[in-house]
């Protein structure tokens, strides 16, 4: 199989799709790589490791002539037009959320599978699982950087000093963002309160932190809504860590309890890709990450892991090289056949909708197992 690697176009996206390690597995197994010039620079790797690993270095329509591309970030705009039909498009997909994204791709007839649905035996994520890691512990480290006084925050130490109390910090979710950002947050001394929808992976997370030494308060949104309440309008940082794959957020922060956050508060928003759990979300960019709004900082960036885009790199890369050799040495058909996780993550194929949640939106049944015909 040809398998096209592009230089990632969205902003401030650094990381890349395969590692030169990972086009010397692909190319030893008989596959032809094509990697875009420059597509590796800004993690280190560059185009010299990519040739000795057997790649063929070329240019952004070269590598988008390929059976299979592989990348990191959703398609962007200018890349709508180099799509073929047939086309596997192997990467983070964000299709539910950006209706022209969707347009494009089932007008294009491509065959998308999204690294965030992928999943494993046990009903997990391993693909979104080391981004959204990366993510969680990066978000009390965001967070602290924003409550300087010259970044428009309140001036809180998130550590704390001498007799003055660490930052209190709200973390909204307890899947792997969440649990990240909670111990991060416990071991730089916040006084960390964790609320959640579900009890069973708030309880795991709690004992698990309780038992490093690092205690969080965990508690139930459904039980606990006026405390969340108050814990909202005395948080030094808010996280919000929810993610319903395949679907948007809900909206468990409105404006008007937003409104009640000291100002100079922050709001790490890290589910913007899904839209943010914040009625007052809007996604962000790296290169203008924050914006004020009730008096509260936001930071709603979708790729906030580019940020350590090397590590991001061999973490997620590590995790999906794996798939990439099923799907070129199989066939997308058989591979899909033979793992029914891979199949999970297939959101479109040959212009039709195949995701039930994506489907939903659009008011249309999904179609079932395309491949198998």
């Amino acid at each position: 199989m040809r398998i096209g690697v592009p230089r990632e176009i969205k902003d401030g996206e650094r990381r890349v799709g395969l590692t030169p390690d990972g086009a010397l597995s692909l190319t030893r197994a008989g596959h032809e790589v094509r990697v875009e010039h420059g597509a590796g620079a800004a993690v280190g790797f560059a185009d010299d490791a990519y040739a000795h690993a057997g790649a063929a270095l070329g240019d952004t329509a070269a590598v988008w002539q390929c059976e299979c591309v592989v990348k990191v970030k959703e398609l962007q705009r200018p890349e709508y037009g180099r799509l073929a039909r047939g086309q596997i498009v192997f990467g983070f997909a964000q299709l539910n959320r950006d209706a022209a994204l969707l347009d494009a791709v089932l007008a294009a007839g491509i065959r998308a599978i999204g690294y965030e649905l992928v999943e494993d035996a046990q009903g997990r994520r391993p693909l979104l699982a080391p981004m959204s890691r990366i993510a969680g512990r990066l978000a009390p480290l965001i967070g602290a950087r924003l409550q300087g006084m010259d970044q428009g925050g309140a001036g809180v130490l998130l550590p704390g000093v001498d007799a003055v109390p660490g930052a209190a910090v709200v973390v909204l979710g307890a899947g792997d963002v969440g649990r990240e950002a909670a111990r991060i947050a416990a071991r730089l001394g916040c006084r960390v309160l964790v609320f959640s929808r579900g009890r069973e992976r708030l309880d795991a997370l709690a004992g698990e932190l309780a038992a490093a030494g690092t205690p969080v308060g965990a508690f139930t949104l459904a039980a606990s809504a006026q405390r969340f309440a108050d814990a909202v309008a005395a948080a030094d940082v808010l996280v919000g860590a929810v993610l319903v794959p395949g679907s948007l957020s809900p909206k468990l922060v409105p404006r008007a309890m937003l409104r009640t956050m000291r100002a100079g508060s922050v709001l790490v928003d890290v589910g913007i890709d899904q839209g943010g759990i914040a009625e007052t979300s809007r996604m962000t960019t790296l290169s203008n990450p924050t914006y004020v709004e009730e008096g509260v900082v936001h930071y709603c960036v979708a790729n906030t892991p580019s940020l350590v885009a090397r590590t991001a790199t061999l973490a997620l890369t590590d995790a999906t090289l794996p798939y990439v050799h099923a799907l070129a040495e199989q066939g997308a058909e058989h591979a899909l056949e033979a793992d029914a996780g891979l199949s999970a993550g297939v959101l479109t194929w040959d212009g039709a909708m195949v995701h039930p949640g994506l489907a939903a939106q659009r008011n249309c049944d999904p179609v079932r197992s395309p491949w198998q015909r």
